[in-house]
């Protein structure tokens, strides 16, 4: 009987253990010790010095990474035994494949290969022939488009001048839309694109003018920081008061201000200033938190011609961290102005701007909310629960909105920026009950859109999913693991700047189906009727309003006569070997601009007594409206 029970007791310690294992949750296992294992990689698709992170257990021990082609890399950072930084070498074999990592005695290969990304592009919104004015926007077409990292046009005075990526008006890998600087120069000249692997390509030779709205380049103050109560905050005293830091990193509360990420990372590569009141003797000193080290090597004193007198009692010094040792200490130690004799007033940026004058249409971003540094890195929580104001009753949301705000996140587009190392994205609601899309977005997913400098975007719209009939009782929750949420926000394009706001004129509405290459209906009248009544010029926009019948479309924009082919645009992998551009139609506001040239209006303008004005020639798209600017 003794028997039977100790057999039945160990029965159920193994049931009891079986049990055990089958209720850990699928992050608990992962958590566990594995030995060497790669668990994912962020991104999925690079080029050569993308910066990469690989995540997983037992790197502690790693002693070279090899890619695609046998490439190995020995220089690269363990930031934990979990997670490796490393930047994507020269040489990965074209058709992609797995990674390796090696320890001395061991070695794991990735579960999931590795995509070798080809930037190209295949056409522009410019045609040689158009004049562009400076301030208007471009549009470049193509494939792996996330990898270009700067413009290159020319200034006024014909010297180089760089649009870069952080400030393209929409970067995805099939469009890039810029601006063209207001001082760009007045003439002739080809830009040039270049992509974070060091390719360069040359655009289209084309006659730039600067921007004609009477508007004009000024020098203006950008401000960082600025002394709130400087009578009462009193000088620096040699003491650690006036102590400034990234976001996220005063777990102490010992500095007076922290300042976000992209506005820290320009304080750290560019040029800021502080103005500042002084006493009749200064002695300032620049340096870290910890007192490790002193900007330029030593202090700076009254009649150091780096001062410089405003005539009111006031002076400005102008700093650049770049290149000096301090800069590789602040993201931990912070930055402190110390010393005596001195009362920092205010830290700003100078930049040249064009203001005034006429204005033009731009992207803009209208944020909503936006994380303040409390909280940190999703890992499967509830942290960033968002709800509708008065429906927090238990005061779970991080974050309430106002009604109409709420009915944009219900029923509109928005967006979230959001930093990564390996994201798993579940947009869901405060009940777990209900996923947008019905799964988890993953690194890689075309969906998150590289900005380019460390951080990512995804285009969100509830309107149709079942997550949207539930979140008003339930909130909205963003969770997963790998990424931390940055900003809620939408897009618009509007008008900024003076002048009058363009109109953008009917020409056409109703349904015009282009199917099966063989319903090839025309659009606008023969003798360009409609162009013509509304005043259309050389330069301006005609807007084609298209609905896809289905997911896979291709459609061509040709003269209404059988004429040129003015446009071919598709969805993506429809592209027919180059014959198409892939165009992005959702994100482009489902519509695509056509720009006028004086041969499309002479053509159009033409009476040939049959045809029309322009003609579509496709499958599975509709057109619904079309219109000028």
């Amino acid at each position: 009987m003794k028997n039977i029970f100790k057999f039945f007791g160990i029965f159920l310690t193994v049931l009891f253990g079986m049990t055990l294992t089958g209720c850990l949750s699928e992050d608990e296992l992962q958590s566990a010790d594995v030995g060497l294992h790669i668990k994912v990689f962020f991104p999925t698709k690079v080029v050569a010095g993308q910066p990469m992170t690989i995540n997983g257990s037992g790197f502690s021990d790693a002693t070279e990474i090899v890619f695609p082609e046998g490439v190995t890399v020995t220089d690269f950072q363990i930031v934990s035994n979990d997670m490796i930084r490393v930047n994507a070498p020269a040489g990965i074999a074209a058709e992609g494949g797995h990674i390796v990592v090696r320890t001395a005695e061991d070695e794991v290969e990735s579960p999931l290969p590795l995509t070798l990304g080809n930037t190209v592009i295949s056409g522009y919104s410019a045609e040689p022939g158009v004049v562009v004015d400076g301030g208007t926007q471009m549009t470049i077409y193509g494939t792996d488009l996330e990898f270009v990292s700067k413009i290159e046009m020319l200034d006024k005075d014909s010297n180089p001048i760089f649009v870069e990526d952080k400030v393209f008006n929409r970067k995805g890998t099939s469009t890039i839309i810029f601006t063209v600087p207001k001082n760009v120069f007045e003439g002739d000249f080809e830009g040039k694109v270049y992509t974070i692997d060091g390719k360069t390509f040359t655009m289209p030779m084309l006659t730039y003018k600067p921007a004609s709205d009477g508007g004009h380049l000024e020098i203006v103050e950008t401000i960082i920081w600025e002394n709130p109560d400087p009578d009462g905050n009193g000088e620096t005293g040699w003491g650690g008061k006036y102590r400034f830091g990234l976001e996220g990193t005063d777990g102490n509360n010992e500095c007076i201000t922290t300042i976000p990420a992209d506005v820290w990372e320009k304080m750290k590569t560019g040029t800021f200033y502080m103005q500042f009141k002084g006493s009749d003797w200064i002695d300032m000193k620049i340096t870290t938190g910890w007192w490790s080290g002193d900007w330029s090597g030593g202090n700076i004193q009254s009649g150091d011609e780096r001062f410089v007198d405003n005539g009111d009692g006031t002076y400005t010094i102008e700093i650049v961290l770049a290149g000096d040792p301090v800069v590789d200490l602040v993201d931990q130690q912070h930055l402190l102005f110390t010393g005596g004799g001195y009362t920092p007033l205010k830290i700003f940026f100078r930049e040249e701007v064009w203001v005034g004058g006429g204005g033009s249409l731009e992207i803009v971003k209208n944020v909503f909310w936006k994380n303040d540094g409390s909280a940190g890195e999703i890992s499967w929580s509830g942290t960033y629960r968002f709800g509708l104001e008065g429906n927090d009753g238990l005061n779970e949301c991080i974050a309430t909105f106002p009604a109409e705000t709420w009915d944009i996140i219900k029923n509109g587009t928005f967006y979230m920026s959001f930093s990564a190392t390996a994201a798993q994205l579940r947009i869901t609601d405060g009940w777990w009950s209900t996923t947008w899309t019905g799964a988890d977005i993953m690194a890689g997913d075309e969906r998150i859109i590289d900005n380019g400098d460390g951080t990512y975007y995804i285009e969100i719209n509830l309107d149709g999913d079942p997550l949207k009939d539930v979140i008003d009782t339930q909130h909205l929750l963003l969770t997963g693991s790998g990424y931390t949420p940055l900003e809620l926000y939408t897009q618009e394009e509007v008008w900024v700047g003076g002048g009058d706001e363009p109109q953008e004129i009917v020409l056409w509405e109703g349904e015009a189906i282009a199917d099966d290459w063989g319903n090839q209906p025309n659009i606008l009248s023969d003798a360009g009727v409609e162009l013509a009544e509304a005043g259309a010029k050389a330069g301006q926009t005609v807007y084609f309003y298209f609905e896809p019948l289905e997911d896979s479309w291709q459609v061509k924009i040709v003269e209404g006569h059988w004429g040129p082919t003015y446009a071919a645009i598709c969805s993506e992998g429809n592209d027919n070997g180059g014959e198409f551009t892939v165009y992005d139609l959702a994100g482009n506001g489902g519509k695509y601009g056509l720009e006028l040239t004086q041969e499309m209006l002479d053509t159009a303008l033409t009476q040939q007594w049959w045809g029309g004005t322009f003609l579509l020639n496709g499958d599975n798209i509709k057109c619904t409206k079309v219109t000028l600017m």
